[in-house]
């Protein structure tokens, strides 16, 4: 399905890591059978129940030896998406942990060891620890997934306090969001609105795009892809080739380092 999608939205490549029924080795293997279109990431993300003690104890060595194991295979081009604080939805319990403990600082230093980045989902309710984790780690480039769901005045000022932050717009594009309807950055299902354009335009280094594809049936994925290129088309050319694809591929390094 998302190779097909893929081919239909004339996406080049995209970001993959596990899901509901997959695993990290699959996702390598996927990048392997399909190089030059999946790019894989290592995840060691609480809601999976394996991890999930780890991160409740405070004691993640085991689990940072893990995610270590996967970078050194050279497989792997970044660690994420890692849910350390993510609200309830459909099929997904809660997490809420502390980015101030061993197993999240423990990421980021390897992130800084193996020199990729981090995919991180917290919720704008911990925006201060969230602060004070990019100030720790200054060198790590880190990826909020859907910018925290930010409000606009929110995204400038994290965007303005740490340059190792980028701002990842999947969902944001979406019509509709199941979880709440201020998630979206459209004002009526369509045209984003201007504020968040003007933001956008001002700093086109800064942003991501990306789909979140769960993959539950046809038509939400293609509803993904097709948000996508709506919002893409509503930037100049030159800030839609930044935020499309080349500050992700900024991001992850020379081609090459795969291996």
């Amino acid at each position: 399905m998302q190779l097909a999608l893929m081919d239909r939205f004339g996406a080049e490549q995209a970001v993959v890591f596990w899901g509901g029924r997959s695993s990290n080795e699959s996702v390598a293997e996927a990048a392997r059978q399909h190089p030059g279109r999946f790019i894989a990431f290592a995840s060691i993300s609480p809601e999976r129940r394996a991890y999930r003690p780890a991160w409740a104890g405070g004691d993640g060595a085991a689990l940072l030896a893990e995610l270590d194991a996967l970078l050194a295979t050279g497989h792997y081009r970044g660690i994420g998406e890692i849910n350390a604080v993510h609200f309830e939805s459909a099929g997904f319990a809660e997490t809420d942990y502390a980015l101030s403990g061993p197993v999240m600082e423990g990421i980021m230093a390897l992130a800084r060891r193996h020199r990729v980045p981090v995919m991180l989902h917290v919720e704008s309710t911990r925006m201060a620890e969230l602060s004070t984790l990019l100030a720790q780690f200054p060198d790590v480039p880190v990826i909020w997934a859907h910018g925290g769901y930010t409000p606009l005045i929110l995204a400038r000022r994290m965007l303005a306090q740490h340059p190792n932050l980028y701002y990842e717009l999947s969902a944001r594009t979406w019509p509709r969001h199941p979880r709440s309807p201020e998630f979206t950055l459209l004002r009526d299902g369509r045209e984003v609105w201007p504020e968040w354009l003007a933001l956008i335009e001002s700093q086109p280094e800064r942003f991501l795009i990306g789909t979140d594809a769960s993959h539950r049936d046809a038509a939400s994925e293609q509803m993904k892809f097709a948000s996508v290129q709506n919002f893409l088309a509503q930037l100049s050319p030159a800030a839609q080739a930044q935020v499309g694809r080349a500050n992700l591929l900024r991001l992850l390094g020379p081609a090459s380092a795969l291996r």
